[in-house]
Formats: C-alpha cells, sequence, structure tokens
C-alpha cells in the first residue's frame, strides 16, 4: 500500500502545482524607484510563488527600450513616458499612479553639510563645491534634466560646465564615496540607500521637482503583473516607500 499512497501523493501535488502554475514576472522600473521594488518582492514572492525579475533604467532610456520592443509585464516611469506608451498602444490604458519623489542634496558622510535652505544658499553650496555629480540629461532622466535647469536658473551654468561629473544612470552619491565629487544631486530615495552618502536635505521649494512614478501593464497584461502592481499601489506598498523618501502620490501630486 505504501507505493500507492507515494503515487497519489505525487499526483496530487501535480495538480496542486498545475493549478497554481508560478510565473516570472518582469519589471522595467525608473531607477529612484527601484528601490521599493526590490523591498517589495520577498513577501509577495513569498505568498503568490511567482518571481521578480527586476531590470532599472532612466526613464528616457526604458521609454525607448519599450518603444524598440523589448518586452515587460510592469513598467514603473513618470506619466509623461508612461502616457506617450499609452498612446503608441504599448501600454494599456489605465496606469496606477504609485509615489512622488523630490530632489535632494549629498554630501559625503563626516563632510561639512552647506546650508542650502533657500535658493540663493544652495546656489553658494554648489559655486563652493569643486566637483558636483548629477544624472547626464542626455540620458532621460528627470533629475539630470531639472538640475541641468537649475544651473540656469541659478545662472551658474557655464560656471559648472567643468565642474560637472555627469553620471550615466544609477545612484549618483556613489561618486561621493569614491571621491569623484564634493555634492550630488538626486533624487532622495536613490541618496538614502548610499552607504558613506548623507542627505544633507530637499531642494528649496522655489526650484523643486517632483516626479511621479506611475505603473503601467502591456495590453495582453498577466495576472501575476497585476497582482504585484496591486500590491505596490496598496497599504504595503506605501508603508515601503515611505521608508525610502518618497510618499504616495496624492491628488495634489504633479
Amino acid at each position: 500500500m505504501g507505493w500507492r499512497s507515494a503515487g497519489l501523493g505525487f499526483v496530487v501535488a501535480a495538480l496542486v502545482l498545475g493549478g497554481a502554475r508560478a510565473d516570472e514576472v518582469r519589471v522595467l522600473t525608473a531607477g529612484a524607484f527601484k528601490g521599493v521594488v526590490v523591498a517589495a518582492a520577498p513577501a509577495w514572492e513569498a505568498e503568490t510563488g511567482h518571481r521578480l525579475v527586476v531590470d532599472n533604467d532612466t526613464a528616457g532610456a526604458l521609454a525607448r527600450r519599450v518603444t524598440g520592443g523589448e518586452s515587460f509585464d510592469l513598467l514603473v516611469v513618470p506619466p509623461a513616458q508612461m502616457n506617450a506608451l499609452t498612446r503608441a498602444g504599448q501600454v494599456a490604458a489605465g496606469a496606477v499612479p504609485l509615489a512622488r519623489v523630490g530632489i535632494g542634496v549629498a554630501v559625503a558622510e563626516g563632510a561639512p553639510r552647506p546650508e542650502i535652505g533657500t535658493v540663493e544658499a544652495l546656489k553658494a553650496a554648489i559655486l563652493a563645491a569643486p566637483r558636483i555629480a548629477y544624472i547626464d540629461p542626455a540620458s532621460g532622466g528627470s533629475s539630470g534634466t531639472h538640475v541641468a535647469w537649475l544651473l540656469g536658473r541659478l545662472g551658474i551654468a557655464e560656471e559648472m560646465r567643468g565642474r560637472s561629473v555627469l553620471v550615466p544612470g544609477g545612484l549618483v552619491a556613489e561618486r561621493l564615496v569614491d571621491g569623484s565629487a564634493q555634492l550630488a544631486i538626486h533624487q532622495i530615495s536613490e541618496i538614502l540607500p548610499v552607504k558613506g552618502a548623507v542627505l544633507v536635505g530637499p531642494l528649496p521649494a522655489e526650484v523643486q521637482l517632483y516626479t511621479t512614478y506611475s505603473g503601467g501593464l502591456p495590453p495582453n497584461a498577466r495576472e501575476a503583473a497585476r497582482s504585484f502592481l496591486a500590491r505596490l499601489s496598496g497599504e504595503a506598498g506605501q508603508t515601503i516607500l515611505r521608508e525610502r523618501g518618497m510618499e504616495p502620490p496624492g491628488p495634489a501630486a504633479p
């Protein structure tokens, strides 16, 4: 009877597994939101049996990749890119707002923290830094585009041209740790994870830029991707994003 019981158990297990097929969910996310996705993954994977594969890039680069035909199960980018891809039919209508994040200033751990509470103080802090690091605007990153605008707004774009460390993507604050720059300007959620870097504070309100991130699905979205998007937009996701320097988008978010 032992072999019959074992055989029956095998059949039951096979039926259960067959009815709850595990999927691999491919997430393309802008770098600022990657930490939230990665933090939300373990509990969701344990509950569902599905597996996330996470790939991050600048928002502009992700939009170009999707336009070029790259497949995905969930895309997290700002509304500008999301709306364009939706109009092109590459993302289904009904993208879900997930979070927003502001831009901050960072220095290396142990370095003096400059005053940045006003626009004039921020200008002085930038001018006092031998080198500043930020995302290369040419890469399509929203923070890099904003910093380029900011330097022009402050009237110091030409002066800082030879003192700017342009980062193609990734964690700008790492340039503080390796000594490439003395000041970093990047989204707050991408400053906080860098060991050896310290957030001085957000940009002054007059020159701040909040970037909103939305989650979009392809037209043929799978249920597993819908499930993870619901996790990100729900209470658990909001708790995680607050821990990482972001906040819920809210009705007044840009």
